[in-house]
């Protein structure tokens, strides 16, 4: 399955597309961390056993699991029964696919087991019974019918034997399992349960989640209700329409960009109606002055999850005031009073930040699809995100997610357009173009907040009032199908346009496209080492180039040169003269970037095509 089509009135080759992320970058962040294999030797468990997955973490508790390959996110997962879940795919444990060529070997793919736990003092009358709830697809793509989620336990004699097995389908609710432990064979001193998915491994989209897993003995195949009322969701963000801003930008109009309210869901998982009291407070971290705070009740039928909301008013006086240019926190926490249920208590509390950055965003920071158009062969495609600004800013560049493709789109580049108008968009008769930066191409990093970033040559002077950013993916080039993270979470407008036939329409495609305009201060390029404000003029040619470049700047001394590519890895340096050329033929053709250091100050970066 390659992806969801939603084909466009007036074209059928100019379609919107949603595919697997392939990639998950929050693992591979982890993953670079220093002994992040290293697994701590947990002590042996006792009953009884109990994850729910509610913490902050991308990796399963160490004191209770083994092994590292799922991912622990509240993302992927809809409607669980307490925050946070399991997800299970087909990428391994640093967010890659275990398998980059072939999309139809199923294998083995993620797996989750538990530490020891000593079973050794119970036997089959002790009704021990292991429960878990699982939940297909989730908010990603479903797992075939090839696939499976398979639980496994560990016999006296050290062998895993599987005990339940279910075969891949499209989204359900939560259904719980319920398993009696009932075999002697369990009952010793180093019992384990494991989880294993079985997918296409190319993929990433057979997926399947996991919540609330509960080992304990005198249980009964009756014991399906959770003595628990939780919180399912983060809270909303602060703002009304933007997920993340500058705060001077917040500042120039805060009561057009506050939320009226912030909203959280809580379950009730027992059988009987509760009256739950719950209460929320918004801090400032720079200050630690509580902004607002406030006390609500709602009262929740059995087995029923409710959306909460409680109002978010802060008299404009008391917002902090903060220099141009500093990252502002405030921080949204959401707790439970007091509730009738006798469940754990880890889960009855919430924490969301909400960041005021050198950034434009609708997106919450997580991608659980991609998105990209399918183009007409001798046309562009065109993608734009409508934005506004509060007041004049300076535009640095653009954040870009992007979603894994396989193979690798090395030799795809795309251009980067800024607009103050679309033409048929809000009444614009033609386009109006402010930027471009053409050349660039896709990469996958663990920058900042996992986007590659792309620094303008020149920054761009923003008026108040809206304006459009996007790509744009060259004619008969091989460079269509470019794939961009979509946050599937994102509710309401996306504000999104695409072309394919020279005519922008809005797109049909539910998610926010993760494109991130960049304001304010001085930001460096992804895999461009940070060069001085002060930048030395100077320009290379010919440009594309075969075999030589020529360099030209201000001064009769020698300037240091150097070629990167662009993971920023140096491949050819030394020195030349103005006027003077040197011979690049070694440098395999593709994208690289040139910079120079002359007389102490560098040059802006420059961008050249090998040929």
């Amino acid at each position: 399955m390659l992806g969801v089509i939603v084909a466009s009135s007036t074209d059928s080759y100019g379609q919107e597309y949603v595919a697997p992320i392939n990639y998950n970058p929050f693992l591979f962040k982890q993953a670079a961390t220093p002994n992040r294999l290293l697994r701590k030797t947990a002590a042996t468990l006792t009953l009884p056993f109990f994850e729910d997955f509610t913490g902050y973490g991308v990796y399963p508790d160490t004191n209770k699991f083994q092994d590292y390959e799922v991912y622990i996110n509240n993302t992927m997962c809809v409607n669980p029964i307490s925050r946070g879940v399991a997800t299970f795919d087909a990428l391994n444990s640093m967010g890659m696919p275990y398998d980059s060529f072939s999309n139809t070997n199923f294998n083995y793919a993620d797996s989750l087991t538990s530490q020891p736990i000593d079973l050794s003092s119970n036997v089959p009358g002790d009704s021990v019974y292991f429960s878990f709830f699982y939940q297909p697809q989730g908010t990603g793509f479903y797992p075939l019918p090839e696939d499976s989620l398979m639980l496994y336990f560990k016999d006296v004699y050290g062998g895993f034997v599987q005990v339940w097995t279910v075969p891949g389908t499209t989204l359900q609710p939560f259904q719980q399992v319920m398993i009696p432990v009932t075999d002697s064979i369990f009952f010793h001193n180093s019992f384990q349960f494991r989880f294993v998915n079985k997918a296409a491994l190319y993929w990433a989209d057979a997926i399947w989640n996991v919540d609330y897993i509960r080992l304990d003995k005198n249980r009964s195949a009756g014991d399906t209700t959770i003595p628990d009322v939780a919180f399912i969701s983060d809270p909303t963000f602060l703002l009304n329409d933007y997920s993340f801003m500058p705060y001077n930008q917040f500042m120039a109009n805060p009561g057009g960009e506050m939320a009226a309210q912030v909203t959280d869901s809580i379950q009730n998982d027992t059988s009987f109606a509760q009256s739950v009291n719950y209460s929320m407070s918004v801090t400032d971290e720079g200050s630690g002055n509580v902004l607002t705070s406030g006390s609500s009740s709602v009262s929740l039928p059995g087995y029923q999850a409710e959306q909460v909301t409680q109002p978010f008013s802060v008299p404009l006086a008391s917002l902090p005031s903060y220099p141009g240019g500093t990252k502002v926190v405030f921080q949204t926490e959401y707790y439970l009073q007091s509730t009738a249920s006798t469940g754990p208590t880890v889960n009855d509390t919430i924490v969301k930040n909400q960041v005021f950055d050198n950034y434009l965003a609708y997106d919450d920071g997580s991608a659980e699809k991609s998105y990209y158009l399918n183009l007409f062969p001798t046309l562009d495609g065109r993608i734009a995100i409508e934005y506004h600004l509060n007041q004049p800013d300076t535009m640095r560049g653009m954040a870009i997610y992007f979603g894994r493709q396989i193979p690798y789109p090395v030799y795809k580049t795309f251009n980067i357009f800024v607009y103050s108008a679309l033409a048929g968009v809000n009444g614009s008769p033609v386009d109006v173009t402010l930027d471009s930066e053409e050349f660039v191409v896709p990469f996958y990093a663990d920058t900042q907040n996992h986007f590659w970033i792309y620094t303008f040559s020149q920054p761009l002077l923003l008026p108040a009032g809206t304006f459009y950013a996007g790509t744009q993916q060259p004619a008969a080039s091989g460079d269509d199908s470019l794939y961009f993270g979509l946050d599937v979470n994102r509710v309401g407008s996306n504000h999104a346009y695409f072309r394919v036939l020279n005519v922008w329409q809005p797109s049909l495609i539910s998610g926010a496209i993760m494109m991130r305009p960049l304001l304010g201060h001085y930001v460096a390029s992804s895999g461009i080492t940070d060069a001085p404000v002060s930048k030395k003029e100077w320009k290379v040619t010919p440009n594309p180039a075969r075999d030589i470049l020529q360099f030209e700047f201000d001064s009769d001394k020698d300037a240091v040169y150097r070629i990167t590519d662009i993971q920023g890895k140096t491949l050819q340096s030394g020195t030349v003269s103005s006027g003077k050329t040197i011979d690049i033929s070694r440098l395999v053709p593709g994208l690289y970037f040139v910079n120079i250091i002359s007389s102490g100050v560098a040059g802006a970066p420059q961008k050249i095509i090998k040929l």
